[in-house]
């Protein structure tokens, strides 16, 4: 994944809707590079760590989920999978829900109960889109509230913070998958050294990567695919920042991960992010009600 490009931008609120309009534009490319199944980050990362952060929530009789952010349905379509009895899936962007919905009516045929699954637009960033939900639900609450490799991409995390304390039941968790803010979002350069051990006379390769920035980073633009038709805005948070906004909501963080990966994904081209196994790719966090 490239470097981002810093933007310049006082106000992270003026970047929401051009934000949202970028991954409008990208939609059909996302899916159609995604695809149904998802990619190697969704295979070998995401949803093991989903798998173990949510499995014995899903196995709950009756477990409702909230998938934000859900893009073409993919971790939508996994809750229903793994258990959840219903989903509300929903996105800021029309574009993605129609996607949605296509991925839901095909997997009806692969054994997933489409009728699970209800599709509904929300901007993360709109405190009225979140009212919207919770009158809509009524007394209902959420077991299982998701967003999977979404939060580095939202201008704002305080609506979402403060709506979960009206989404989350007694018992349920919020769960949240990122870029790792210190080896991707801070910008941080890729480095390849190639040495000849000198025993030996192989060639090795050592990677490495340099952080220069991570407290203060600026909005950026950036690609999750090197050529996809337009650049999406990333927005960066240190780690204290990202888990900060939750806990003055009240929320309590519950269980930590950094998925990496391993020497079973390494890939041809030297400078994949598949092949810098020390360095996590990923940053997942559970949390709850305190």
């Amino acid at each position: 994944m490239p470097s981002p490009d810093p933007i310049p931008s006082s106000n992270e609120a003026d970047l929401r809707q051009p934000a949202l309009a970028a991954w409008t534009a990208i939609a059909s490319y996302w899916d159609a590079t995604i695809g149904a199944g998802g990619n190697k980050y969704w295979t070998r990362l995401q949803e093991p760590c989903l798998t173990r952060l949510l499995g014995t929530h899903l196995a709950r009789p009756g477990c409702r989920a909230l998938d934000l952010a859900t893009g073409n349905g993919l971790c939508a379509r996994w809750l229903a999978a793994r258990g959840a009895a219903a989903v509300v899936a929903t996105d800021g962007s029309g574009a993605m829900l129609k996607l949605a919905a296509r991925r839901v009516a095909e997997d009806c045929g692969l054994g997933v109960d489409g009728d699970k699954i209800v599709l509904r637009r929300l901007d993360v960033t709109e405190p009225a889109d979140f009212d919207k939900l919770v009158d809509d639900e009524g007394s209902q609450r959420f077991d299982v509230v998701l967003a999977n490799m979404a939060l580095m991409d939202v201008a704002t995390l305080e609506p979402l913070a403060v709506a979960l304390t009206r989404l989350l039941g007694p018992d349920g968790v919020f769960v949240a998958t990122v870029l790792h803010p210190v080896f991707f979002t801070s910008g941080a350069s890729r480095n390849i050294d190639l040495r000849f051990d000198p025993a030996t006379g192989e060639l090795g390769v050592v990677r490495a990567k340099v952080v220069r920035d991570y407290l203060f980073v600026p909005p950026a633009k950036g690609v999750a695919f090197v050529d996809q038709p337009e650049r999406q805005l990333y927005f960066h948070r240190p780690i204290h920042e990202l888990l900060g906004v939750f806990f003055r909501a009240g929320l309590v963080l519950d269980a930590l991960e950094e998925p990496a990966f391993t020497a079973a994904d390494h890939e041809a081209r030297l400078e994949s992010s598949a092949n810098y196994t020390q360095l996590p790719a990923l940053l997942a966090f559970r949390m709850r009600l305190a």
